[in-house]
């Protein structure tokens, strides 16, 4: 679903670290936001749980042992190091990040993916921004400009993608119309 053709120049170091507006200085942000995954284990946890799962595969590995099944030792160290090593491909994938911003000029959206920078444009004046009704595990956030879509969000869970989603409908509306930014809801004046 991601036809939206990327901007894949190339980004020296001096670029902007993950967080910070991408916008000229002279050019009103709209909005911006910075998604990151979720990681719910953190690193202090992460030693507690390899040092529970090391006493449990030594425990066993040396009930085992002392019944003379030796070689399953090896095994037991085996699933230690198998398990450490996911969890250390995940959190390589923690440094990841999605940042969508809103300009007058442009909806910028810059993806970073094991090292690897995406960058999307679009212009607001045209942009769609739709999430599936009612918003449920496997719905997107898809925003659609001239044929092209990309789906955007996909770290967020249901309630978070359709707050975000609201969130950037508003900004696009504040964006294209900003002579009524400051006004109330327009009230229906009753006819006599």
């Amino acid at each position: 679903m991601n036809d939206a053709a990327p901007d894949l120049s190339p980004l020296s170091e001096g670029d902007v670290s993950a967080g910070e507006p991408v916008a000229p200085a002279e050019e009103r942000v709209f909005f911006h936001a910075t998604i990151h995954p979720h990681r719910s284990l953190d690193p202090k946890g992460f030693r507690r749980l390899m040092a529970c799962v090391a006493a449990a595969s030594t425990a066993v590995g040396l009930a085992f042992f002392l019944s003379g099944a030796w070689p399953i030792v090896g095994f037991m160290g085996l699933d230690v190091l198998l398990l450490y090593l996911a969890f250390k491909a995940s959190y390589r994938s923690a440094a990841d990040y999605e940042r969508v911003e809103l300009t007058s000029s442009r909806l910028l959206v810059e993806r970073v993916q094991a090292k690897r920078r995406l960058r999307w444009s679009f212009q607001p004046t045209w942009l769609r921004v739709s999430l599936e009704e009612p918003p449920g595990h496997h719905s997107q956030i898809t925003l659609s400009s001239h044929g092209r879509h990309l789906v955007v969000g996909r770290a967020l869970s249901p309630p978070e993608r359709q707050d975000f989603a609201n969130a950037l409908r508003a900004a696009l509306h504040r964006c294209r119309y900003p002579h009524l930014e400051g006004m109330g809801p327009l009230k229906s004046q009753p006819l006599i």
